[in-house]
């Protein structure tokens, strides 16, 4: 959408000046796994030419149950990834400004990555317009006995389903046996 902004020059002479939105779009929830990489998905449209020079994409974290921000990425013709604290080393551009993709990757997740992820872009004159938020979860590993336990069941449950058509195959070809010795001993009978 465009919104027209009435401004005064310096000589007080009315001239306006057209903005557009940019609309961003992101998952709302991520789940991942404790050790694993994750990419965070932000996506982007914008009413202007797109290039590296032009779009300027922010990413922020905001730890659960807080109001503060952390600065994460930042990308604007150069990804500019974080030098120092939690995600040194850890954050990786996945995006391609040209394909209007802002994704990043975190490195090996850990529980200290749970919180809310800001992804923000712009695209002058797109300035203004929405950001997208995505909540990160990080959970453990599945153990090996749940693993265990889920192939026992799957596997049983198959076992059963073949014991049952094995015993519905052996009835039906019992009973057209016993039919076929029936037809023979009629047919014997009925020739003496």
């Amino acid at each position: 959408f465009w919104i027209n902004l009435d401004l005064c020059s310096p000589t007080c002479h009315p001239c306006q000046m057209e903005v557009s939105a940019i609309e961003v779009h992101t998952p709302s929830e991520v789940v991942a796994v404790n050790g694993s990489d994750v990419k965070l998905s932000c996506t982007f449209k914008s009413t202007q030419p797109v290039s590296d020079q032009s779009v300027t994409v922010v990413w922020n974290y905001r730890p659960p149950n807080s109001q503060a921000e952390i600065s994460v990425f930042y990308h604007q013709g150069t990804p500019y990834p974080e030098e120092q604290g939690l995600f040194k080393g850890r954050v990786v551009w996945s995006g391609n400004v040209v394909k209007r993709d802002a994704s990043i990757t975190l490195q090996k997740v850990s529980p200290t990555f749970n919180g809310t992820y800001t992804c923000q872009v712009k695209n002058r004159p797109d300035v203004l317009g929405n950001h997208g938020e995505i909540d990160l979860k990080v959970v453990n590993k599945v153990s090996v006995s749940e693993i265990g336990i889920l192939a026992a069941a799957v596997g049983g449950s198959c076992a059963v389903i073949l014991v049952i058509l094995g015993i519905i195959m052996g009835v039906k070809l019992y009973k057209r046996r016993q039919k076929e010795m029936m037809d023979i001993e009629v047919g014997k009978c009925s020739v003496l």
